[in-house]
């Protein structure tokens, strides 16, 4: 899938570390497999875009492969420091060019809501090996905020935000992905699965860059292409008021920025 990245490396930066998997989630899926399996031979990402979720799993396996639609998230991903037992693959979410039960871990981190997701369970459950793994992963858009004693006002502001943008999200994607995800794993036939919901992670950073972040929704790239000067608008109307709140005058006074992930883990009979 590809994914537009922020103007400017602090902003990229900063979206990178919610892209993908903090190290706390590798750690829930590796302990999820650990309990059922001691094959760690091969390890997909589908959906890789850059390749920073794909190198998170590296110390775990002997081999790791990121796959994605996008060329040009592959050759970001390609060019990145990457371990030697880390490659990439051009390949649709659907069709993996992988034998059938070759791989012990699938998983993709904030993609899966982009997939033909009954083909794409029907092609990892393809490609898993008994007792292989399935991990899904993503986060809500209800990103908070966390500053001093105003916090509570901030994500008032915030909320504003993110009704503004909410008539422009995808019609595929719909209203909530947690739905998205739950319905994936209604649709999962394993019997040995988990859902795990809510699970916060906190990073402090400039208050452009939370900006910055939400900027990358693909709601708010639907406005900007729709009308340039609202989705302006609407930025600089939002950051405004932020700044106003927390009695700040940069828009780089750091904020605490709240992601709240959701995940699934299942295991191949």
């Amino acid at each position: 899938m590809a994914v537009k990245l922020f103007e400017g490396k602090d902003h990229a930066a900063a979206y990178l570390q919610y892209r993908v998997a903090p190290d706390e989630l590798i750690s829930r899926i590796m302990s999820f497999m650990e309990t059922r399996t001691n094959h760690f031979k091969l390890a997909v990402d589908v959906g890789c875009g850059s390749g920073q979720g794909t190198i998170l799993l590296a110390p775990h396996f002997a081999k790791v492969v990121g796959t994605d639609i996008s060329k040009a998230q592959l050759e970001m991903a390609q060019v990145n420091s990457n371990p030697p037992n880390v490659s990439y693959r051009h390949c649709p979410a659907e069709e993996l060019p992988f034998a059938s039960g070759e791989v012990d871990l699938v998983t993709a981190m904030t993609a899966a809501h982009w997939f033909d997701r009954q083909k794409f369970l029907l092609e990892a459950d393809r490609v898993l090996r008994p007792g292989g793994c399935l991990a899904l992963l993503s986060y809500t858009m209800d990103m908070e905020l966390e500053f001093g004693d105003v916090s509570d006002t901030l994500n008032d502001i915030c909320k504003e935000f993110y009704a503004a943008l909410l008539p422009f999200r995808d019609p595929y994607i719909g209203s909530s992905s947690r739905q998205i995800y739950l319905n994936m794993l209604e649709s999962c036939s394993y019997q040995d699965k988990e859902w795990n919901e809510c699970f916060r992670v906190k990073n402090t950073l400039p208050l452009s860059s939370y900006i910055g972040m939400v900027q990358t929704f693909s709601s708010f790239e639907k406005l900007r292409k729709k009308d340039p000067a609202e989705a302006e608008r609407l930025s600089d109307d939002i950051r405004n008021k932020l700044l106003s709140a927390m009695k700040a005058s940069s828009p780089e006074t750091e904020v605490t920025v709240v992601v709240k992930y959701f995940y699934w883990l299942a295991s191949k009979p």
